[in-house]
């Protein structure tokens, strides 16, 4: 939840401070509160439903997003990295800094820095969790288009060793990145960390960020998408799901093909 939304596109629109540091506030709030009405749901199960559901009675964590800057801007280069003037380390601080306090206080279970496409925004993350000390774990998911870099083409290993070096950094790994690139990223990054890897890619289509849209290329059918989560388990992936234009099927396929595993 969250990725696009920050204290300064808030603010842009026209609201206070206090407004729009409420609004990330609130969305940590209603995940909280739309889990407990589904815990106390399923205690209210009879047995047998009970052991259906089984498998659902595992920690449910509720995860805050912060997004990159890129996902402010609205102008697709959170696929890029490229920010011009404004992408330098204490700008990229600043910006972060707020809403991350504010999510924090929120109460979530993790922080995901998610779609990160360059190493210095990398940077940024790793020296605003050691400075404000939140003692709330964090995960990194960086996105790539070409199976060895981040999107912005600095080095995925370069930017997976700043994020395994961070000691709250829980788990390092690849989000909104086609499934064809995922098997070598994942080796990439074992090579570096020994946290728990997470992936969660997208369908294999690529946005345009002039049109706005997701537009089909070579992707995959979700049956193919399915067919190499095994493979992505077997090099190291231990927490797998699927972000941009994958659905509900996509999951469940996921955890039919690691079921047992």
């Amino acid at each position: 939840m969250l990725f696009q939304a920050t204290i300064q596109g808030f603010l842009s629109r026209g609201f206070s401070q206090e407004e729009s540091e409420s609004f990330l506030r609130r969305s940590v709030e209603l995940a909280c509160e739309a889990r407990s009405i589904y815990l106390e749901k399923c205690s209210d199960c009879s047995d047998e439903a009970k052991d259906r559901t089984k498998y659902r009675n595992r920690p449910i964590l509720i995860a805050a997003s912060v997004g990159s800057y890129g996902a402010y801007l609205a102008d697709g280069s959170e696929y890029s990295g490229d920010y011009g003037k404004e992408g330098n380390l204490e700008f990229l601080k600043n910006f972060h800094r707020r809403r991350l306090q504010v999510l924090a206080e929120a109460g979530p279970d993790v922080i995901v820095f998610e779609t990160i496409p360059n190493k210095i925004e990398t940077q940024a993350y790793v020296e605003l969790l050691e400075e404000c000390k939140l003692h709330i774990p964090a995960w990194f998911g960086f996105t790539s288009k070409d199976g060895t870099n981040v999107v912005s083409g600095d080095s995925l290993i370069e930017c997976a060793s700043i994020a395994d070096s961070c000691t709250e950094v829980s788990a390092v790994g690849i989000n909104c990145t086609p499934p064809r690139f995922i098997h070598a990223l994942v080796v990439s990054i074992r090579k570096v960390t020994n946290k728990p890897i997470l992936i969660y890619p997208n369908s294999g289509e690529s946005y345009d960020p002039i049109r706005k849209e997701w537009v089909a290329c070579s992707g995959v059918s979700n049956e193919d998408f399915v067919s190499y989560v095994r493979k992505w388990h077997e090099a190291g992936a231990s927490l797998i799901g699927g972000c941009c234009r994958t659905s509900p099927d996509t999951i469940r396929g996921i955890w039919k093909a690691l079921h047992g595993v």
